[in-house]
This record gives C-alpha cells, structure tokens and sequence, in this order.
C-alpha cells in the first residue's frame, strides 16, 4: 500500500474469525479517546508487559520547507517555532521568517510572521498573498499582523471552532520582546478570522518591532512563550521557557505555562509544566548555560483526552559553541503536568554536523497522521554560531507508523526454571476507567497479530466484574482494527475497564500500540 494513501484496509473480526473488508478512510485519531501504550496513567495495571518507545526515521526529502532566495523574506531564515493544522482539506503552516537585510538598523523588524501550505503534507508552496509590502512588493507570503513590525520568535496558532465570534476563529500566541532594564521576552496574542490577516487582542503599537512596557499581558518578567498553544478544560495555555526561581529551585530553564479563559486576559499566576530530573541539581550563580536542561517549553499535540508533546533537550556547556539540542518526548492528562514514558529518552537527536538540522532542533507544533504515518514537524537552530554553520534551517520532517510513538510487548523474563520465574505467565493490562456513550465503539492499533499471536479484549465494570457478552479476540493487524461484541454495546455501564491479555504461542510477537474509543457519528 502507498504510504500516503488515504484508504485503508481494515477488519473485521468475530469472536476469534476475521472477515477482510475495505473501508473509508481512517478516522481523525484527536476525535476519539486514546489508550497509549505508554500511558501510565490510562494504563496503570499490568504485568509480564515491556514498553518499548520508538523513534522516528526523518523524511529523505527535508527540508520539505527550505529557506527563500535572497533578497526573499526568508532569506536567513526559516525558523519553525511554528504551527500546522489541517484546515478544509489543505495542510496550512505559520512560521517565522528571517530576511538577509543587513543594513536594517531595527533587528527585531527582520523577523516576521510568513506562511506556507500544502496538499498533502509534504510538498509545500509559500503562497503570494499581496499582503504586506517588502521591498516595494507585495509578492510575498508575508502575514499582515496588525500594529506592527514585531520581531517575532515563534507564532502558535490554534483554530477554534467554539468561538461564536468568527473574527477571532483562529488565534496565535507570539514571543515578541519588550524593554525594561534590558530586551525581554513576552506573550503577545492575536485573532485572525481567516488566518491571514490578524490584529492582537488589544489596540498596541510597536515601538521599534517591540512592545511597549504598559501594553503587557504578563507580569514583567523574561518569558519565552515558544513551545506551544492549547486548550484543555475551558482555558487557552501559552506554553514556554522561564529560568527564575519557583517555589522549588531548578536548574536554568524549566517549561511554564499561563493561562487565559478568554484568550485576551492572561493570569498573572503560572505553572511548572515539566522539569528534567537533572534540574533538581542546582548548579549555582553564573551557570545559566551549564547542565540538562529543557528548552522552550512544550509543543502539544491536544488528543482530547490527553496531551502529547514534544520538548527541547537543551544540553548545557560553560559556552555556546558547545551546547547542542535534541527533542524529548512528553504525556500529560491532566492539561499541567507533563512527564516522560521513557526516563532522559532522546525523541529525535540532532543532526550530524555539515546538516541542515545540525547542533540544535526546534519543536514546531505541527502533528498530523496522513495515510499510515504520523508526521512530526520540526526546526533547526544550530546554538552554537559557528561563523561558517548554516543559516537557521528549515521546517523537516520526522515520521512514524500511524500513532506508534511506542509499544508494550510481551516481556519473557518472568517466564522459565528459575527460583524466580514460573513455568508459565500472563501478560496483561486494566486501563483506567473510561466513561462511555451510547454508540461509541472500539479500535485497536496493534501489529504482530495472526493465527497464533492474539489480543483477547474484555470489558469490566468501574470495580473489574467482568461484564457477559464483551468478549472479543484480535487476531488481525492494523492501525485501526474494529473490536465487535456479540452484545449490543447500549447497555454497558457508565464507565468501563478494558483487560487485555497477549494470547498464543508467538505472543511475543505482538506489539500494542493504542485502543480507541470512537464517537458515534
């Protein structure tokens, strides 16, 4: 099957047999509610199981958004501390662009917001939107943004199909800078009715590309709101990177976040998103670059249920030119507190030196599962300024099977002769209790299945009594593979368990990605 098909093939299976039938295409993952392998908190009971998470190969193609020719608005620069969303039927992208204009004596006007957008994900156009004038021309795909220049370090958008005000339906954070006892960063927001053309959430203008100190949304303090944007229980989140102190001492930079109920008003008041375990050693005065660190805060993948996201590994030295970042991989379920499945676990690492991605990688929010692959989207900013390293990359991508970020499988060391082993084992997990509506009905994303290699799928009750009738065996691989009951599922309980069990003599060669919980249509 072509990797960038939308169709796929899917089964459907039948108390232990297996009928083979084409479907449509496959359903929007972030509608449904997902069971990850490596959520702890979703799946906190099992035993004789082993996660292994995967890392993801890059595209051979990347950059797949190459920085412009000079005398372009991203000429030095195509910085993708940026966003993509899928958006009636097309991949549309927002990033920073980064001009070659030297003899601009406003640095911070250098840097704006520019778009780009794609078919199919892939293969990218950066459009002519005849919006903002540069050079005399307003053959660019630069983004009008009003009240500006401002020198921009990220722009994060979220489309918000809620707002019953359509001017405001799609919103962006930005870090843009103002002056106090010297440059600092801080939260600027803005609304767009189209995504192009935006005004921020209050009448300022910029002074020199920058914000003026009275216009604040934040309290005055240096704030990085570069990781990402997102809502999760009736409040917007800017996520970001701050070093001061919190109520616990850390080392350097640690992941933040404010919040907002209307996008407009910012509290005052913010959380410890995530932390590193290195940063628990607090290196002293004057070491500000030194250590394990993280980097600008956390871009999300919002799963309705839960948050994926992707963090900087920020790898300190004494000196810029021998510090280097990586992406770590991160799960939160509560909207807050973000943690890692895999302890100091390396997402992506940076690339070889003389590549585009070389010495540093940004986390740009863009996540989207296409055909039978997840896309991760990604920057490059090599920290260390060497005087003939490239100017800052471009947006490339990381790919992965579709939503196999990693897998439990069947661990055998409990199994044999031993004084601590037995001759035979289970393998098995119980997930959290999930609440449940009439209609909703389960997937299975698994791989490794066959005639001798099952996934034997139980319904339960909140306390475990197993519920008559919602038995289903799964020996059928797929991305998402259709769980049937010989019972009707309109009278289950509220909330319900699901066990799972690894059956068969080559049960080791089942891999358990996620289960779904789809809506009724």
């Amino acid at each position: 099957m072509n990797q960038f098909t939308s169709i796929s093939i899917v089964s459907l299976v039948l108390m232990g047999g297996v009928l083979t039938t084409p479907a449509a295409d496959y359903f929007d993952e972030t509608k449904a509610t997902t069971v990850f392998a490596f959520d702890s908190v979703s799946i906190p009971y099992s035993q004789n199981l082993r996660l292994e998470m995967r890392q993801p190969t890059r595209h051979p193609g990347n950059p797949v958004v190459k920085r412009g020719e000079p005398g372009t608005p991203d000429a030095l620069g195509v910085q993708f501390y940026g966003s993509i969303i899928k958006d009636n039927g097309k991949y549309r992208m927002w990033y920073v662009a980064f001009d070659d204009d030297t003899e601009n004596k406003v640095a911070s006007s250098r840097w704006r917001a520019a778009y780009a957008e794609s078919a199919d994900g892939l293969n990218w156009r950066k459009p002519k939107l005849g919006l903002v004038e540069y050079k005399g021309s307003k053959e660019n795909n630069l983004l009008q943004m009003g009240g500006g220049p401002w020198g921009f370090v990220n722009v994060k958008v979220l489309k918000d199909e809620a707002d019953p005000d359509s001017s405001r339906r799609y919103k962006m954070t930005s870090h843009v800078y103002f002056r106090g006892q010297r440059r600092l960063g801080t939260l600027l927001p803005f609304v767009s009715a189209d995504g192009y053309t935006w005004k921020p959430v209050k009448e300022v203008k910029s002074v020199k590309a920058e914000l003026s100190k009275e216009d604040l949304l934040l309290p005055a303090i240096h704030f990085e709101p570069s990781g990402g944007l997102y809502q999760w229980d009736g409040m917007f989140y800017a996520c970001g990177q701050n070093a001061l102190n919190a109520t616990r001492p850390y080392q350097g930079r640690v992941t933040r976040m404010y919040r907002s109920p209307d996008f407009v008003h910012w509290l005052p008041t913010q959380s410890i998103g995530f932390v590193r375990e290195p940063q628990h050693q607090v290196l002293g005065a004057g070491r500000s670059l030194e250590g394990e660190q993280t980097h600008e805060g956390i871009s999300v993948w919002n799963r309705r249920n839960l948050l994926l996201g992707v963090v900087g590994l920020w790898h300190g030295a004494k000196e810029w030119r021998d510090i280097s970042i990586d992406l770590g991989f991160v799960i939160c379920n509560d909207g807050l507190n973000f943690r890692e499945p895999a302890h100091e676990w390396t997402f992506l690492k940076r690339g070889e030196d003389g590549a585009w991605d070389q010495g540093g990688l940004l986390q740009g929010q863009g996540f989207e599962n296409i055909g039978e692959e997840t896309f991760i989207y990604y920057g490059a900013w090599d920290p260390r300024h060497w005087k003939d390293s490239p100017a800052r990359g471009g947006v490339g991508i990381a790919k992965l099977p579709r939503d196999r970020f990693g897998e439990l499988v069947v661990e055998t060391v409990g199994k044999g002769p031993g004084d601590y082993q037995m001759p035979e084992v289970s393998s098995e997990f119980v997930t959290a209790a999930i609440p449940m509506k009439k209609g909703q009905q389960f997937f299975l994303n698994a791989d490794g299945l066959g005639p001798e290699a099952a996934l034997k799928i139980e319904l339960l009750s909140a306390n475990e009594t197993p519920l008559p009738g919602y038995t289903s065996t799964i020996r059928q691989s797929g991305f998402q593979t259709p769980v049937t009951w010989r019972k009707a599922a309109g009278d289950l309980p509220e909330r319900v368990r699901v066990h799972v069990t690894f059956e068969g003599r080559r049960n080791t060669d089942i891999r358990f990605s996620a289960l779904y919980l789809q809506p009724a249509d």
